[in-house]
């Protein structure tokens, strides 16, 4: 993702480390920012977040000391973000690692491919 922006909410499951990092520093949750570093927390595993069973969240808190507020506080703000997805308020656009000549292709893609990649969200109540 470009360094100088935050990460664009529909491309979370492409986010590095990096950019869950920035989005930590957005939602008022940069204190752990390095654990989350550490710990190799990227886009691809807070999607598959919602699909934690009951001893892997607790795992993860007490893996980056986390104060029960702020992993609701987490949980929430994925929620929103997967809502947002959902309902299509997002923008598509392209990654920063595609070639400007796939531009249409991915948006097309991204589009096609947009509910899939909230399908977790109809699952939870």
């Amino acid at each position: 993702m470009n360094k100088d922006r935050p990460p664009e909410p529909l491309d979370f499951f492409i986010w590095t480390v990096e950019d869950v990092g920035m989005w930590l520093e957005e939602i008022n949750l940069g204190s752990y920012r390095q654990i989350f570093k550490e710990n190799g927390v990227n886009g691809e595993y807070l999607e598959g977040m919602s699909m934690f069973t009951t001893e892997q969240i607790l795992r993860f808190i007490r893996r980056c000391h986390m104060k029960w507020g702020d992993f609701i506080t987490l949980c929430k703000e994925l929620r929103r973000i997967k809502v947002a997805c959902l309902k299509g308020e997002q923008k598509v656009r392209r990654p920063w690692w595609a070639p400007s000549c796939l531009s249409v292709v991915f948006v097309k893609a991204a589009k096609r491919n947009r509910q899939s990649r909230v399908v977790s969200l109809k699952l939870e109540p």
